[in-house]
């Protein structure tokens, strides 16, 4: 089970105004555990004015460099973002799980696919991570971008993607959308809309040649783009999303009111194992989350974004009936396979048995 480690900040590189690419570097005897796979996020802990926060960011480094690096952008309002922008020094330590997400698919290095990206602000940062790997490991796969940001100055990555751009050339295409900046060709610029998304497909994209698609952004555009995908005839195995928010799409469940409503009042038997001990614990069946009892309990149970996006709560009921609020990180064979996000389970019988540690 994940647990909290120190890494220190090595290096931090400004990358735009608004955002840093920090270096970090564990504990040598504890390298091993930060091995990632290409578009993994890590999970940071701080305390600001007594309060812990935690807070999720993308590994934005390939297989093959040797290093973990995560880009931070600013948040307006943002506790952790505003901090690691302003104050974050090298020599500083962070508070971090190990990496942890599956915004990917496995690599096959004698296999010639194509893949498609589309990227929205910060949302490159995942995406980059994958590009860099599957460049590297995959030699005969390629690879299409379509970025969108809302200016050049705002664009992250820049310069590392104009590079990937001329060392892989062929195999590598860059398409950047700007909101607010005119291009040379008018496709180029505004939002990425139903009606550029059509045009981007009959004049740009072959949808027929797509093996699997990434998408990583705001919700707006991750919801026209997958449409998108879907009416040209990619299936739900063939997108991958990365959400950083609760209001992003992604799986959603039957509204759990109608029957967390209808069990009503009354306490639930809760058996919870974690890292090899179980406990066990009295809670209401009335909105409360077997995370937040878990937690109430004294038990170290995972959790981060504590909105149903990020699976770092993922556990598996082994007894009884949950039902999740909002699943936006889960896959459907996952569910039938018995795993839900603890953070968005409310127990509706009577008696329920679930593991971290499956």
């Amino acid at each position: 089970m994940a647990r909290f480690h120190s890494l220190e900040v090595t290096d931090i590189r400004r990358d735009t105004r608004d955002a840093v690419v920090v270096t970090l570097k564990p504990e040598e005897t504890e390298a091993d555990a930060f091995g990632f796979v290409q578009g993994q996020y890590l999970t940071f802990r701080r305390n600001f004015d007594g309060e812990e926060l935690r807070r999720s960011y993308s590994i934005c480094t390939g297989l093959d460099e040797g290093c973990l690096k995560v880009g931070i952008k600013r948040v307006d309002g943002g506790a952790f973002s505003t901090w690691a922008n302003e104050e974050l020094k090298v020599g500083d330590r962070l508070e971090a799980m190990t990496p942890m997400g599956r915004f990917f698919t496995e690599l096959e290095p004698g296999a010639a696919k194509s893949y498609l990206g589309f990227a929205g602000g910060s949302g490159i940062t995942p995406v980059l991570s994958i590009i860099k790997t599957v460049l590297a490991r995959e030699p005969h796969s390629n690879f299409t971008l379509i970025y969108a940001n809302r200016q050049t100055s705002s664009i992250m990555f820049r310069e590392e993607l104009e590079d990937l751009k001329n060392r892989y050339l062929g195999r590598f295409s860059l398409i950047h959308i700007l909101e607010t900046e005119s291009q040379e060709i008018d496709l180029f610029t505004g939002r990425i809309d139903a009606e550029k998304m059509e045009m981007l497909f009959r004049l740009w994209i072959d949808a027929e040649e797509v093996d699997t698609a990434f998408i990583c952004g705001p919700e707006p555009m991750m919801l026209t783009i997958a449409d998108s995908l879907r009416s040209h005839g990619l299936g739900d195995d063939q997108i991958r999303f990365e959400l950083f928010a609760s209001t992003q799409p992604g799986r959603t469940k039957s509204p759990v009111a109608s029957k967390a409503v209808a069990a009503g009042s009354g306490t639930c038997e809760v058996s919870v194992t974690l890292d090899g001990t179980t406990r066990n614990f009295q809670m209401d069946k009335s909105g409360t989350s077997v995370l937040e009892a878990a937690v109430a309990n004294a038990m170290d149970a995972p959790f981060a974004c504590k909105a149903g996006v990020c699976s770092t709560c993922r556990a598996r009921v082994i007894e009884g009936e949950v039902e999740m609020e909002v699943n936006h990180a889960l896959e459907d064979y996952e569910v039938r396979a018995g795993y839900v996000l603890s953070c968005q389970c409310i127990p509706v019988s009577d008696k329920v048995v679930i593991s971290y540690d499956e």
